[in-house]
């Protein structure tokens, strides 16, 4: 045998896994949150809310717990300023979360929120959210990430604690150039 005779097999071998590489990066992300959409599993919560006048439950306390993850990848120092606050259901309430780039490069950030128990993510609405948008910080800068939201009253009365998680990710390599120069 020789040498040519490989190169067909690693050329397409090698094609096999740029394809595969391109599907889990543009197509499984939609996919799941198409799942996730039709099925409600996963805790995944929607986009901004236009909150309309919500009459508040003063008679129902809800604990809501704040916990973050950094992808593996993900250099930055991140969490919330406070882990948890006690609302009342149709209450405003703002919080923030505190990151800084302990890199010596410019970064940006991409933050996916997840709601437990996925029966609360239907009533939890943020009516704004670092999440929302990519999170740029310079090589060592820090920054306040705000979240508003708001509990819907119709929150199901078996649900007494709803943890808003957030895990972050390095989308450094995938913006543009002109992004980039905007840090």
């Amino acid at each position: 045998m020789n040498g040519a005779s490989h190169k067909p097999v690693i050329i397409k071998s090698i094609f096999a896994a740029i394809v595969m590489f391109l599907f889990a990066i543009f197509v499984l992300p939609p996919l799941y949150d198409l799942f996730c959409e039709i099925t409600g599993i996963g805790g995944k919560t929607s986009g901004p809310y236009q909150a309309e006048r919500l009459t508040v439950d003063e008679t129902r306390l809800v604990e809501v717990q704040f916990v973050v993850a950094n992808n593996a990848t993900m250099p930055w120092e991140f969490y919330p300023v406070k882990e948890k606050v006690f609302i009342h259901p149709g209450e405003p309430k703002e919080i923030s979360y505190y990151a800084k780039n302990l890199t010596g490069k410019d970064m940006i950030g991409q933050a996916i929120p997840n709601i437990l128990p996925n029966n609360a993510a239907d009533y939890f609405h943020k009516t704004e959210c670092f999440c929302f948008n990519n999170q740029p910080l310079s090589a060592g800068d820090d920054a306040e990430l705000m979240v508003r939201f708001i509990i819907d009253p119709d929150l199901p009365k078996s649900v007494n604690t709803v943890t808003l998680s957030y895990t972050i990710f390095d989308i450094t390599d995938r913006v543009t150039d002109l992004q980039m120069t905007q840090l």
